[in-house]
Order: C-alpha cells, then sequence, then structure tokens
C-alpha cells in the first residue's frame, strides 16, 4: 500500500492509475490524514460482496430460528386464504 498527498496524486494522477491497474493500493492523504483509497476494481468488488454478506449475516443473527415445517405451514396457510 502506498500513501501519497492529495497534491502529488493531483499531479500524478495517471501514473497512480497505472499503479492500481498493476494491483496496488493507493491511500490519498491531506494534512497527514487518509481521504481517499485507490484499489483495483476485482478488489472493490469483492469487499462489497464480503460486507453484504457480513450485513445479512448480522441480520439473520437477529431474526427468530424458523424451521422448514413452519416456513412450508406457512406457505400452506398463504394458499387456503
Amino acid at each position: 500500500m502506498i500513501e501519497v498527498q492529495a497534491t502529488e496524486a493531483k499531479a500524478h494522477f495517471a501514473q497512480l492509475l497505472d499503479q492500481v491497474e498493476r494491483g496496488e493500493t493507493i491511500v490519498i492523504t491531506r494534512h497527514g490524514k487518509a481521504i481517499a483509497t485507490l484499489v483495483p476494481q476485482a478488489i472493490s468488488e469483492q469487499r462489497r460482496r464480503e460486507n453484504a454478506i457480513a450485513a445479512i449475516k448480522e441480520f439473520r443473527a437477529g431474526q427468530p430460528s424458523v424451521s422448514v415445517e413452519e416456513i412450508l405451514a406457512f406457505k400452506h396457510e398463504e394458499h387456503r386464504a
């Protein structure tokens, strides 16, 4: 991972994109504080998938457990209504 000041990133943006294209992650900083991260597209997509899966697991953890029999009974109730 490379850290680059925002002014330097602005001046050398094309070269930074070349580095990202080769798989490098670049953190852009302003006054020593990270403000943005350039990551290869494949890594970005993988992170989104991982975050979505984590959110689903967190949601499911707070839900009551339902058995297959209960699901099927609910499905059949819906047909009777």
